[in-house]
């Protein structure tokens, strides 16, 4: 975004920052490269916010502060709020993923632990905040990508409590979020910036990408190699265990009257509730589902799930594809697959069966998108 937005359009650029996990672009001049951890925040995430806020209490009021957000933003910069410390924030963001929180009731807690989310950079500048968004969010809730720093929260302390009670991680959490939270819902602590309120008038933020660009190209690469292709625009959610028969179901029914090779997309963003000690993410989970439901079954199918950003879970995977030999194939290696999908052990289970699908980082993210091929 930085090597496209500064390479053609914009010319008086008097400081800037790139957060990122990886430099992929040799940046202008006037920019600066911060490093920073994902999916789950360290201290380079901090300086990155804290900078950002630098920054924003910088620009005047006859300038504009541009940002350019993409998913992977809310563990990228990270500013815990108050007395709150990092490790605070890491251990309730790792409870709530562990507990298969999905993004909105994740990016809820995060807004109400941070000084920087849910508004709060833009209410650090007195100038005009123009914000063009990637979105990796279903639904494109600009409030929540990136935990939605340059617009108002509609989302309050008793909303992000009510996730924690729904998810059941209270227990899990640092006492110092319990306390946090809880002197929030109790009025205590000023709420992140309101829709009504006037602190963030300035502000214009725009999505200008989506999981539906992903699946257009998609659509035109499968079209390119001969196949008849159907869109599924409904969003792929809900636990990866069950998502992936789900879609294989769903992809039976809309080519029962297509002609062959046929291929499905579709795309989305499902959690997974762990609870076991193994490697993986939601696509390779996806994936593995998927392996189990094709099992015996005789039809020429294969199935892929991958994220958009080249990085599944805390692997070195995008994703991973199977179709009705992957389970065959996996008893041959003495690979149990219900016991691997138990124990949240995907990446291993297609690491052995050569099916991991390895992009490298793209520096894009809209999500997931899966591909389901009939020949």
């Amino acid at each position: 975004m930085a090597a496209a937005c500064f390479s053609s359009a914009f010319s008086e650029i008097r400081e800037g920052i790139v957060v990122g996990t990886h430099l992929p672009i040799v940046l202008p001049a006037p920019l600066v490269w911060l490093p920073a951890g994902h999916p789950l925040p360290d201290g380079r995430s901090v300086e990155a916010g804290r900078r950002s806020l630098e920054i924003a209490g910088r620009t005047d009021a006859s300038e504009t502060l541009l940002v350019l957000l993409s998913g992977g933003a809310s563990a990228l910069m990270a500013v815990p709020a108050g007395s709150l410390t990092l490790d605070d924030k890491r251990g309730a963001v790792d409870a709530l993923l562990k507990a298969g929180a999905d993004i909105t009731a994740l990016n809820t807690v995060r807004k109400h632990l941070s000084a920087v989310k849910g508004g709060r950079l833009a209410a650090a500048v007195s100038g005009r905040i123009c914000c063009l968004a990637i979105s990796d969010v279903v639904g494109d809730d600009i409030s929540v990508i990136g935990s939605g720093p340059t617009v108002p929260d509609p989302s309050t302390y008793a909303d992000a409590w009510r996730h924690v009670e729904r998810l059941a991680v209270k227990g899990r959490l640092p006492a110092a979020v319990v306390e946090h939270l809880q002197a929030g819902v109790q009025g205590r602590l000023e709420e992140t910036p309101k829709p009504a309120g006037a602190r963030l008038e300035r502000s214009i933020t725009r999505v200008i990408g989506s999981r539906r660009d992903a699946m257009s190209g998609a659509r035109e690469a499968a079209e390119e190699l001969g196949y008849t292709v159907s869109v599924l625009d409904e969003a792929v959610v809900g636990d990866a265990r069950v998502a992936g028969p789900a879609l294989l179901e769903k992809a039976r029914t809309v080519v029962r009257e297509t002609r062959r090779p046929a291929c499905v997309i579709a795309s989305g963003e499902t959690t997974v509730c762990v609870t076991g000690k193994g490697r993986g993410g939601r696509n390779q989970e996806l994936a593995l589902s998927a392996a189990g439901a094709l099992a015996g079954r005789t039809e020429q199918v294969a199935f892929a799930s991958i994220g958009t950003d080249g990085i599944d879970g805390t692997t070195d995977a995008a994703g991973a594809f199977c179709d009705a030999t992957s389970i065959d194939r996996a008893t041959v290696h003495g690979l149990d697959a219900a016991a691997y999908l138990a124990d949240n052990n995907s990446h291993r289970f297609f690491q052995v069966l050569d099916n991991l699908i390895v992009t490298g980082p793209t520096a894009t993210n809209v999500g997931d998108i899966q591909i389901v091929l009939f020949t």
